[in-house]
């Protein structure tokens, strides 16, 4: 992508024209295919997308870039409206979940205890307890960020990807 001044606006071209007329009117013809050399003499640089974290900054407007000679993206923290209090209940309301499609699986167990009195396996006991004891962990983890920013970055998961997961097939 390329982008120009002109006139104190900024315009960007997903593909350049085929034919560009310059200032002193000659024209040059298949102007997409011109060098970077012709292109920055006539004022079109690399558009650049700065590095960022989707999940708390937010980009904006283009600006022009002098000395690395491009167009980047101005980039911002978001403003996020819910309270840190709020944020962090949706974390917990996403953790819970994730438990509760993991407890959905030996559900089964559970009810056929209380229908019919079968006891449930001690390993099925097991994987429920400690998908329990994870959710407590994680809330745990959830109400020691005191930031938005933090909040926003943590990554709702129940179990980390090196455990075991005690899921039951």
């Amino acid at each position: 992508m390329k982008a120009k001044e002109i006139d104190g606006n900024i315009k960007a071209y997903s593909v350049l024209p085929s034919t560009y007329k310059k200032s002193n009117g000659s024209v040059i013809l298949n102007f997409r295919y011109a060098s970077k050399e012709t292109l920055e003499d006539e004022g079109f640089y690399d558009v650049t997308t700065p590095s960022y974290d989707a999940s708390v900054e937010q980009l904006g407007d283009l600006k022009w870039d002098s000395k690395n000679k491009v167009f980047t993206y101005e980039k911002s923290d978001i403003n996020f409206p819910l309270s840190l209090a709020e944020m962090k209940a949706e974390k917990k309301a996403a953790v819970k979940k994730l438990a509760n499609k993991d407890l959905s699986l030996t559900d089964w167990y559970v009810t056929r205890k209380a229908d019919i009195g079968t006891a449930i396996p001690d390993d099925i006991n097991t994987k429920r307890k400690e998908i329990r004891d994870k959710v407590a962990e994680r809330e745990t983890e959830i109400d020691a960020l005191n930031t938005k920013k933090k909040v926003a970055q943590w990554n709702v998961i129940l179990f980390d990807i090196s455990s075991d997961f005690p899921i039951v097939e």
